[in-house]
């Protein structure tokens, strides 16, 4: 598997929320995604939110080492269920060097997703204020979201507010 390990985390601990992580029913564990991920059903996770595509394993590590080459940029938060080993949740923040507000920093909050049999378990906002946390620690000035309307008031319940329209051009 390449140069590194299947236990390394992407990111440390010290990112991880301990309210968020305290939180969790004792069968949960809050923390950053690591390449044995690939094997605990994270990217069936990403599959229930959007197309995901085939991924080797190999292409996943490849991915992974290049998230890790760039500390302090990509956070990638999963909620493993101890009991089975499968990743249940997950959810991202991109941090953006900005140079508006004194070359200030944006956290993008990107794939939330939940496992549908774990659905109804709040684990999806956990993740946002856990997303949040980083933000925060980070030194973001705001954390910034795009959902579907029909998502909107998921959102609106971690905190969010409408403050505009998306708009996209695909390619």
């Amino acid at each position: 598997m390449g140069s590194i390990e299947s236990n390394t985390l992407l990111f440390s601990s010290e990112f991880i929320d301990p309210s968020v992580a305290d939180s969790l029913a004792p069968d949960y564990a809050l923390r950053a995604l690591k390449p044995a991920d690939y094997s605990a059903g994270f990217l069936q996770v990403l599959a229930g939110l959007t197309t995901v595509g085939t991924i080797s394993a190999e292409t996943f590590n490849r991915h992974f080492e290049f998230l890790l080459s760039r500390p302090g940029e990509y956070f990638v938060l999963v909620i493993e269920n101890l009991l089975t080993g499968k990743i249940v949740a997950t959810g991202t923040l991109l941090v953006e060097r900005k140079f508006i507000h004194e070359c200030g920093r944006v956290g993008h909050i990107e794939d939330i997703a939940v496992d549908t049999n774990e659905r109804g378990k709040k684990l999806g906002l956990k993740i946002i204020h856990a997303l949040d946390y980083i933000g925060q620690k980070t030194g973001c000035y705001k954390n910034i979201l795009d959902c579907s309307p029909h998502n909107e008031q998921f959102y609106v319940k971690c905190g969010y507010s409408n403050d505009g329209f998306e708009m996209v051009k695909r390619f």
